[in-house]
C-alpha cells in the first residue's frame, strides 16, 4: 500500500481533477454548478489561481488522484477583503471519509497564513451536514445561513458561510 501525498497540482493532474469535479456537479449540491466543466475551462481556473499565487493542492497515490483543494479571493473585486480567502475541496468519492479532504484542507492553513490571509471561508449547502461536521472538526463555525439562493436539481438550495481565522503573521487586527 502506498501513503497518501498532498502536493502542488500539476497540469497532468486537470483530467483526474476534472473527473472528481464532474461527479461531484452531477450528483450533489456541494457545487451549484449544473453543467459539466470542460478540461480547457479547469485549465483556465488553474492558471488564474497559479497567476495569483493560489495554491491548488492534491492528494496522491501512485497516479491516482484521490482529492484536490484550492482558495482563492473572497469577493475579490473589493481590495478590503484582501485578507479572507474561500477554500474548496472535492474528495472522489471512493475516497470520501478516509481524510483525503482533511489532510487538503489542513494543507491549506499555513499556505493561506504564509500569505498574510487573516480568514478562511467555506460555502457548504445546508442540507450537507456531514461537510459541515467536517469543516466544524477543523475549526470552522457558522456564520451565515442564506435561504433559497441556489437552484439545482429542481430545489431551492440554502447556502451555509463557515469560517476559521488563520493567524497569519502579518494580518492586521
Amino acid at each position: 500500500m502506498t501513503l497518501m501525498l498532498i502536493r502542488d497540482a500539476q497540469e497532468h493532474d486537470l483530467p483526474q481533477m476534472l473527473a472528481i469535479y464532474n461527479e461531484v456537479i452531477a450528483t450533489s449540491t456541494a457545487v451549484y454548478a449544473v453543467e459539466p466543466v470542460t478540461l480547457s475551462e479547469r485549465a483556465e481556473w488553474f492558471a488564474q489561481r497559479r497567476q495569483r499565487g493560489f495554491p491548488v493542492l492534491v492528494a496522491a497515490e501512485s497516479d491516482s488522484i484521490l482529492g484536490f483543494a484550492s482558495f482563492g479571493e473572497f469577493r475579490g473585486a473589493w481590495n478590503g477583503y484582501r485578507y479572507s480567502v474561500e477554500h474548496s475541496v472535492h474528495v472522489r468519492a471512493d475516497m470520501r471519509g478516509r481524510n483525503v479532504g482533511r489532510g487538503l484542507v489542513e494543507a491549506l492553513f499555513p499556505r493561506a497564513a504564509a500569505m498574510g490571509k487573516h480568514v478562511m471561508i467555506g460555502g457548504v449547502d445546508a442540507a450537507n451536514d456531514g461537510s459541515i461536521r467536517f469543516h466544524e472538526r477543523l475549526g470552522f463555525e457558522r456564520v451565515a445561513h442564506f435561504r433559497q439562493v441556489g437552484h439545482k436539481f429542481g430545489h431551492w438550495l440554502d447556502l451555509v458561510f463557515l469560517q476559521r481565522f488563520l493567524d497569519a503573521p502579518g494580518s492586521p487586527r
